[in-house]
């Protein structure tokens, strides 16, 4: 098992299971508040992930650092297979209060020895490791990339300001949206699964992953834009409120997330009908603006689909890789 680091001033200890999650939702949230992203986690939220988690083992694979009792820091590990191979994956967090220290650079370093660790059973010709980094976060940038590793893709997240001024524009004929029943959330997921196939990063979806689809807190079918043909589903936009971020920010605001186009029914204008109904919902619910995450680089064209819609870039992050 891999050693706990050894700093002075600071401990380290191993995931003591869900009494955890107040305080890993509070660094995640300060952490976040420390490179200018207004993400709010809660213990709800980051549950609803944790209790479901693959090819992660918490006990041994989610580390925590505290100062004088308290946990200021966080990090976990765990592995995926994709088109590039098998992607073994960290992630970590440090209230900025408690920079300045060295937790993200010991934290860094017990990372990748547990992924070595983990890597070594492993019989597969290529092993990467990746960290996703907000550009926001000079500290950890600067860390990942003098420990070796190369930036090599690009997310974002974009900001509609407004939910007025929405171009018409009708779905297709062929296409109808008709409301969401319980019986077609399963059908609902597993075409978004399909769509998402070509795309980079991409994971086999497995049914932990689909019950902790089900498991998110923000989960609102009535608020979802599922367009349908005689084939089954041809697009959707599946939207949420994230009431937790709206209260601690005290604003109005939508996510119009989740957005695919089964290949049939791509560059057909199936997606900005979608969207464009989505934001009347949620507008229709309260909401005064929308946002929403994208891949930069998505092969279908949707960064521009989204800047065309009037949603502008109000954050980035940067995915970085190396050899294991």
């Amino acid at each position: 098992m891999t050693a706990l680091p050894m700093l002075d001033g600071v401990g380290f200890r191993m995931f003591r299971g869900r009494a955890d999650y107040p305080d890993l939702a509070r660094i995640i949230t300060a952490s976040a508040r420390g490179e200018g992203d207004d993400r709010v986690e809660t213990a709800e939220a980051l549950g609803s992930a944790y209790d479901h988690l693959e090819r992660c083992d918490p006990e041994h694979d989610l580390l925590v650092a505290e100062v004088d009792g308290i946990p200021v820091a966080y990090s976990r590990v765990w592995w995926d297979d994709e088109a590039d191979g098998r992607v073994y994956k960290l992630v970590g967090f440090v209230d900025p209060a408690y920079g300045g220290r060295g937790i993200g650079a010991a934290v860094l370093s017990w990372n990748e020895a547990r992924l070595r660790e983990i890597a070594a059973v492993h019989d597969v010709s290529t092993k990467l490791v990746q960290a996703f980094v907000g550009d926001g976060n000079e500290s950890a940038t600067a860390l990942v990339r003098d420990a070796g590793y190369e930036p090599v893709t690009y997310m974002a997240e974009m900001v509609r300001p407004s939910v007025g001024a929405l171009p018409d524009h009708e779905l297709p004929a062929g296409l109808e949206i008709r409301p969401v029943r319980e019986e077609d959330i399963r059908t609902i997921w597993q075409a978004d699964m399909e769509a998402f196939k070509d795309h980079w990063g991409y994971v086999e979806p497995t049914e932990v992953e689909y019950e902790r689809f089900r498991a998110y807190p923000y989960l609102d079918p009535t608020l979802w834009k599922i367009a349908w043909d005689d084939e089954g589903v041809a697009g959707q936009v599946k939207s949420f409120i994230d009431t937790a971020q709206n209260e601690a920010h005290g604003r109005k605001r939508g996510w119009t997330e989740a957005i695919s186009t089964s290949r049939r029914w791509r560059r057909r204008g199936v997606a900005k009908a979608l969207i464009v109904e989505s934001i009347r919902e949620l507008a229709a619910r309260g909401m005064t603006e929308v946002a929403l995450g994208v891949h930069t680089e998505n092969p279908n064209g949707a960064y521009q689909l989204y800047e065309s819609l009037g949603y502008d870039v109000s954050r980035t992050w940067t995915t970085y890789r190396k050899p294991l």
